[in-house]
């Protein structure tokens, strides 16, 4: 059954698979590393344009090992899980300082990189180096859950070693139809098994899918438990002086780490508190002007943040400001800043200037 399911995989895949994405039909390790980071836990509609402004930055992996802190964040700003873009920029520089800048064609050495791990390491090695080695990404596992009728939820340590055993057993047995293989359980899972209303009478391993069979495709695989997630409010100081505006680097870890943000204040909103906060850390002597702005929703994986902004026009300083990771940028350069999403949103009336 595992050969004649490759099989008609990749025949399908061949005939039917995505065959114009800008990262297919390369042997490029590089290329295809940067896609499978951007495209964990995010859609291919999104990530096509942050490829491509990748690429014209960093074309070659030396070029991003080169790059800075800065420059790669600001590229990465807005696609979302930056742990992925500080991996992305150490595995770089092992690349190039371990490795002479030659991507590793063997699956342990590739997932020992900072932020590949074993299935985005097999899906490199097959694309670039026709491994034969089996991959479990989101998709992926909806695609052999449902066939294998393997029951419960997938990011459960249980259900997920059953269903590397039914990946495993699955592979070709040619090299020459990895790249097939590996592109086609991706396409299956995205364009015909989805999650909800799947078009299964399109698919190519219909025949044998136990879940189809038995009638529990809705119920296959089982739903991530449900728990309402943490909710969080947090003041941001919006302070404009002279055409620029206060930002703050945050730290390397934790929620938007490394990308400049408005820095925060305390959730203690009156004015005596925040006149003190804006002289004794801010180093700003006299308002002309301060209004509260509308309340800003943001949602993360584990919690949904609302943040509360202060704008405060600024008509004089007592000294820069000296706090750790504090800097007045330049409306002008505001664009290129490396910029969460939301903190983007806020300050898009001064970048468009």
């Amino acid at each position: 059954m595992a050969t004649d399911f490759a099989t008609r995989l990749v025949d399908w895949q061949h005939e039917h698979g995505r065959h114009d994405l800008p990262w297919q039909n390369t042997r490029d390790p590089y290329r295809i590393w940067l896609s499978e980071i951007m495209l964990q836990q995010t859609q291919v509609a999104t990530v096509l344009g942050y490829y491509e402004r990748f690429l014209n930055k960093c074309p070659t992996v030396r070029d991003l090992a080169a790059a800075s802190d800065d420059v790669v964040m600001a590229l990465w700003a807005g696609l979302g899980y930056y742990t992925r873009a500080r991996n992305l920029h150490k595995a770089a520089k092992i690349v190039v300082e371990q490795y002479d800048g030659a991507f590793p064609n063997d699956v342990d050495a590739l997932a020992a990189l900072p932020g590949i791990g074993r299935s985005t390491a097999a899906a490199i090695a097959a694309f670039a180096f026709d491994n034969i080695a089996p991959i479990l990404d989101g998709n992926v596992k909806r695609v052999l859950a449902r066939h294998a009728g393997v029951e419960g939820f997938p990011g459960t340590s249980a259900v997920e070693k059953k269903l590397w055993l039914e990946a495993e057993s699955r592979l070709p047995a040619q090299p020459s139809d990895m790249v097939a293989y590996t592109q086609g359980l991706m396409d299956l899972g995205a364009t015909i098994c989805s999650k909800r209303s799947p078009s299964c009478m399109l698919c190519p391993v219909n025949i044998d899918c136990a879940a189809r069979i038995e009638g529990r495709i809705e119920e296959i695989p089982a739903a991530k438990p449900s728990k309402p997630l943490p909710h969080r409010t947090q003041r941001y100081l919006l302070a404009v002086h002279a055409d620029s505006v206060l930002l703050v680097k945050r730290p390397p870890s934790g929620i938007w780490g490394g990308l400049w943000c408005l820095p925060e204040l305390s959730n203690d909103s009156s004015a005596a508190v925040d006149d003190l906060m804006l002289n004794a850390r801010f180093a700003i002597k006299r308002v002309t002007r301060r209004e509260k702005m509308n309340p800003l929703d943001h949602s993360f994986t584990h919690f949904k943040l609302t943040l509360n902004p202060l704008l405060v026009e600024v008509s004089q300083l007592t000294s820069q400001a000296s706090e750790p990771g504090l800097m007045w940028f330049s409306f002008t350069d505001l664009a290129d800043a490396a910029l969460p999403k939301p903190i983007k949103t806020l300050l898009l009336p001064y970048i468009a200037r």
